[in-house]
């Protein structure tokens, strides 16, 4: 799935987010979407993608235990496109972000995240104390 998520091919991103994650998948974590289910994944990862064309996920750490499996992640991409009301800036960002991924009937059926947005957000000079403020 990661190598899917960071080819920028969105037809096949959304393929895999359809045979991956349960129709209905909880999402524990807040969006800065509206939709819910498999939808909302469809949805941050468009916008993701209109706003950084060249993002890129590195899985950092991966750890299993029962249902349940964590992995930690830097991702990294430039800021070519609008991104929640913050023009593009052509600015480099790294961030990290952490999600826990709860499997049933071989899909994920719930998903808590946390990822660095104030990171992002200084980075692109939204906050004092980014790249360039």
């Amino acid at each position: 799935m990661l190598e899917v998520s960071n080819s920028g091919d969105m037809e096949l991103i959304f393929r895999i987010f359809e045979e991956c994650l349960q129709p209905d998948v909880l999402i524990r974590t807040e969006l800065p979407v509206k939709t819910t289910g498999a939808q909302a994944f469809k949805d941050v990862f468009a916008m993701l993608y209109r706003a950084y064309p060249d993002l890129h996920v590195t899985v950092e750490d991966v750890i299993a235990e029962g249902d349940k499996v964590v992995a930690r992640n830097t991702v990294t991409g430039t800021h070519q496109g609008e991104y929640m009301g913050i023009p593009p800036t052509g600015k480099s960002v790294t961030y990290k972000e952490i999600f826990i991924a709860r499997f049933a009937d071989g899909r994920i059926a719930e998903v808590w995240g946390v990822v660095d947005v104030l990171s992002q957000m200084r980075q692109l000079g939204a906050f004092p104390g980014g790249r360039g403020s």
